[in-house]
This record gives structure tokens, C-alpha cells and sequence, in this order.
């Protein structure tokens, strides 16, 4: 898994390589200690300082910072909204922030449904562009309205629409990209010649390929190397989609687009417990849901516990929820599209909600839940890492009896919830992190042993990044890695594109922001939810960029 080593940076100080940037390029370069200090992280458990930070106004200043990587050997990482959950936005040498000026939407063909967007563009952006035609862009996760298409694509982003719509890389058509060798290229279908040596590797790997990969819908981790299979059109830029910024850089993206349904309709259904309620999904699949997103007992009680029981709305009696939505194009039909499913679902217990003001409430749960999980019922911080696994739907029962022994086993709490009808879960953990990283990597590796075991991904929507790419060689096989290094060399050849990401990876400990930060008492404030300690109530910004959006309320 190694990759040429970049030419030796030493030579060049970062007065030379900001001097160089800025007459190179358009935009803006600052590599003052307040600039680098805030994109030295992201939604991650990491903290990396750039040397200098970019804003690009065009491609043309993308293609001259590239060239400048490649001539001084100063890496380069690409940054969107910053919501990497998993580490990847972060980097040691120049980042690339294409959201500020690079962030047009360039064409809609409402025909043919397509959009041709800069990846500076944010979703919801162009979401409010194509509501009133009733089209959407698919995927949609929670960071809709401060992520960018740069980040979609690169993390290979799905949503709670996901098992309607597809992961991102089934809704990208072709995208304009430069390479870490400076190549620029139009990633397609039957496109994977306009690499060199990429068709080769390809031929000589394709046993390894068809088994390792593509084995079910969300297994994002690693590279997807099963689109670049003749079977599958040898799609370039579908095979793009979650390289994470370690291949090439994305100029421009053409992405399909979806129609909305016209009726749409919530069931609350209620079990024992939420790996019943997993266990409950796969028949739910056959009737085609537009989103089934999971919950337990654990997340509800947080949520009343800091918003009052006022905030959660009747559920049905039980302690693991389903909340499934259909649609159609009436609402007679979706009313018979949701009997069907209710009389698959496994339980008497449930609930349909035909009131809009009541699917939102609730709705907000699953919202709120998500925000809340920063902290533990009694206070303590909960951290990612392990945020992100995914087993195939008819697995997930299973994997989460065995994760709650897992947690057990090491001492430790969180608040599961996510996307079961694809058989992804999200959770942070209370992991005591402020002294070092060993309790993380203990349960990181346990944690990967345990989804490996049930045929699951390590990712399945938010990227391996620095928090997991060491644990790939748990999921893929000597032979597979080898490829994801061969695939990295015919790309990015001097190693400089998001270093410490996917090939080469970084130890997940390694970096990690919290262990760095001392106790700091407060003075004048007593901080009394935070142990008394500034540096703990700092961390309760968990990164996540929604300071970022310009409507928070969406």
C-alpha cells in the first residue's frame, strides 16, 4: 500500500510557497494563525495545521495550485464545508476551499434531469433551485445545508433517501477533474482509458474485484473499485465518488436528478428493542420505502431528558422504533403502499401520521437526536470514529446485539440510530479520550473485527479518512490493499494528494485533537455542566459546521 515518496518540501519555506500562490492564482491565500488554526479541523476527532490556506475563484487557479504541489512537493487536501466526520478535510500542507468562490450552479436540464454544478456548491442550494419543478438531487445527509457537492462526491454521501435514491456515486453522470499527476480528465461510463495503466490494473485484478467489492449497497470503505468492472460500464466517475481527495481534484460535476414524490407518508412502528426493530427491515425493503431510519429507547430518553417530554411526540408502545416513509404519486396510493408494508412489518404496534406538523416532530427526534449524541446522558463527551459502520440489511439484528456487547465489554455508552433500511449506523461514543488514544484504538479495533465478521463496511456513508483507513487491511484482503496503492500510483504518483487518507493511512491515533488540549479551569464562568474545565466546554462544538449554514432552521 505505498505510493512514491513526494519530493522532499524542505527547500521551499512557506513565505516561498505563499509568494508562489499569490502570484499564481486569483483568489485569496492566508496563511495567518487564525486561518490555519480554523481549518485544522473538522467534525473529526483530529486536528492537523495547514501551512497556508486557498480560495480558489476558478479551475484555472485549482490547475496552477496543483502545479505549484507538485513542483514544491507540499501536499494538498481539498475542503468543503468541513462536516468530515471521519478526518478527511484536514491536511498538513495547502487546503483547497472551493466553497467561497467556486460555487455556481452552471446549468439545470430539467429534461433531461441533470445538474452541472462547481464543487463549491451547496446542496440545499441547489435543492431550492429544483423545488419548484419537483426534482431533488437524491442523497441527502444531515449536513445538507453547508455541505458541498465536492464533499458529497468525495465522501461518496448518502442520507436517510439513500435506499430510495442511491449513494452519490449512482447519481453522478461526468465529472472534470485534475489528477495528482496533473492530468486533467472527464471521468464517465466506459471512461477508465483516459487514465493510463487504469484499464490494465483493472484486467489483471478482476477475480479480487468482483469478490471484495460491491457485495451490498453501502459498502463505501476503501476504494469502489467493483465500477470500474466491464459488468458496470467502467464508470470513471462513479468510481470517483468516495476517493476522498486522494486521487484527484473535482472541477466540475454533472449529477442526475430525481423526481419528488407527490404524496408522502410517515409509519411509526414500535419493537422490543432496536435490533428487533433491524430485524424487521428486510421485508419492509420489498415495498420500496422512500427512507426507514432507526432509533431505540436510549436516543428518545436523551432527547426528553434535554428538551423536556413536551419534545417527543406519542410513539407506539415499544423500545425500538422504525420510522418508515412511502410515496406515490396520490394519496390514495400511498396510503395502500403504507397498508402493504404495515402488514409486512413484523409488529401490531405502530402508528401512521397524516398530520405534517406531527411527521416533522417527529421527524425532529431522529434530527435532534443526532445532535444531542455529542454528550451522554450524564454529561460526558461522546466522540466519532466508530460513527459509520454498515452491514447488509439482513445482518443488522445481529450486528447490534454483538456491538452492544462490545460496548459493554469496554465500558463505554452511545445513543445508536441510522439508516436501517441500508443497514447503516450512526453512534458517538463516550470514550474517554483526554488523556490519549489507546482507549479509541482498543475499541476500534474490536468494533472492525466485529463488521468484518458480519459481511460490513467500516464506512457506509461518511468516508474512511483518519479515523479508520488503518483498518482497512481488517476488511479487504492483502491483495485487494495492494490494489488500492497500485490504483493511487497511476493517480497521485508522488503520494500528495490528502497524504494519511485511505493508502499510506495514518494511525488512527495519530493526531487526535482532545488528548492535546489540557484542562483549562474556567475564570469567571463556573462551567458547572463541564466538570468546571474550559476545555471541555470548548469541545462542545463537535465541528459539525452548522454555524456555517445560512438558514440554520432547515
Amino acid at each position: 500500500m505505498t505510493t512514491t515518496a513526494p519530493p522532499s518540501s524542505t527547500s521551499t519555506s512557506t513565505t516561498d510557497l505563499v509568494a508562489a500562490l499569490r502570484a499564481a492564482i486569483a483568489g485569496e491565500v492566508d496563511d495567518s494563525a487564525r486561518r490555519r488554526a480554523e481549518y485544522s479541523s473538522d467534525a473529526s476527532n483530529y486536528r492537523v495545521v495547514p501551512l497556508v490556506v486557498v480560495y480558489p475563484r476558478d479551475a484555472d487557479d485549482v490547475l496552477a495550485v496543483h502545479a505549484i504541489s507538485r513542483k514544491t512537493g507540499i501536499p494538498l487536501t481539498m475542503r468543503g464545508g468541513g462536516t468530515s466526520v471521519a478526518g478527511n478535510s484536514i491536511g498538513p500542507g495547502i487546503v483547497l476551499d472551493t466553497s467561497r468562490h467556486m460555487n455556481q450552479i452552471l446549468e439545470v436540464d430539467l429534461e433531461a434531469k441533470t445538474a452541472r454544478v462547481q464543487p463549491g456548491v451547496i446542496l440545499s442550494t441547489l435543492q431550492d433551485r429544483l423545488a419548484p419543478h419537483g426534482l431533488r438531487f437524491g442523497p441527502d445527509p444531515s449536513t445538507s445545508n453547508r455541505a458541498t457537492f465536492g464533499g458529497l462526491i468525495g465522501n461518496n454521501a448518502c442520507g436517510p433517501h439513500a435506499v430510495a435514491f442511491g449513494k452519490t456515486s449512482d447519481n453522478v453522470v461526468s465529472l472534470d477533474l485534475v489528477d495528482g499527476a496533473g492530468r486533467r480528465v472527464t471521468a464517465r461510463a466506459d471512461g477508465s482509458d483516459a487514465v493510463p495503466g487504469l484499464p490494465e490494473l483493472v484486467s489483471a485484478n478482476l477475480s479480487v474485484i468482483r469478490t471484495e467489492f460491491g457485495r451490498f449497497g453501502r459498502q463505501v470503505s476503501g476504494y469502489s473499485l467493483e465500477h470500474l468492472l466491464p459488468e458496470n460500464g467502467a464508470h470513471l466517475a462513479r468510481f470517483m465518488a468516495g476517493s476522498e481527495g486522494t486521487l484527484a481534484t473535482i472541477l466540475e460535476a454533472t449529477v442526475t436528478l430525481v423526481e419528488v414524490p407527490s404524496a408522502l407518508l410517515l409509519g411509526v412502528f414500535a419493537y422490543g428493542d432496536m435490533a428487533s426493530a433491524a430485524d424487521a427491515v428486510v421485508p419492509m425493503l420489498a415495498h420500496k420505502p422512500q427512507a426507514i431510519e432507526g432509533l431505540d429507547a436510549r436516543l428518545v430518553e436523551r432527547v426528553a431528558g434535554a428538551q423536556g417530554d413536551q419534545s417527543v411526540p406519542d410513539l407506539p408502545d415499544g423500545a425500538g422504533w422504525l420510522f418508515v416513509e412511502m410515496g406515490a404519486d396520490t394519496a390514495e396510493e400511498v396510503e395502500e403502499a403504507m397498508a402493504a408494508l404495515a402488514a409486512d412489518s413484523g409488529t401490531e404496534s405502530y402508528r401512521i401520521v397524516r398530520d405534517p406538523v406531527e411527521t416533522a416532530r417527529l421527524w425532529a427526534i431522529r434530527a435532534d437526536g443526532a445532535g444531542l449524541s455529542g454528550r451522554s446522558s450524564d454529561g460526558a463527551e461522546c466522540w466519532p470514529g466508530w460513527e459509520d459502520a454498515a452491514v447488509p440489511p439482513a445482518n443488522l439484528g445481529a450486528y447490534l446485539r454483538e456491538f452492544d456487547e462490545v460496548m459493554e465489554r469496554h465500558g463505554v455508552t452511545g445513543q445508536p440510530f441510522g439508516h436501517f433500511g441500508d443497514g447503516c449506523i450512526h453512534v458517538r461514543l463516550d470514550i474517554p479520550l483526554q488523556h490519549d488514544g489507546a482507549p479509541l484504538r482498543a475499541f476500534m479495533q474490536d468494533a472492525a473485527e466485529l463488521v468484518t465478521r458480519h459481511g460490513g463496511s467500516l464506512s457506509g456513508e461518511h468516508g474512511d479518512g483518519r479515523a479508520r483507513s488503518e483498518l482497512l487491511p481488517m476488511m479487504y484482503s492483502p491483495e485487494a490493499i495492494a490494489v488500492f496503492g497500485q490504483v493511487k500510483a497511476l493517480f497521485d504518483p508522488h503520494g500528495l494528494m490528502n497524504p494519511g487518507v485511505m493508502v499510506d493511512p495514518a494511525p488512527l491515533d495519530r493526531d487526535l485533537r482532545r488528548p492535546s488540549a489540557p484542562r483549562t479551569p474556567g475564570v469567571g464562568h463556573a462551567f458547572t455542566h463541564d466538570h468546571g474545565d474550559l476545555t471541555e466546554a470548548v469541545h462542545r462544538c463537535t465541528g459539525v459546521g452548522k454555524c456555517r449554514a445560512d438558514s440554520i432552521g432547515e
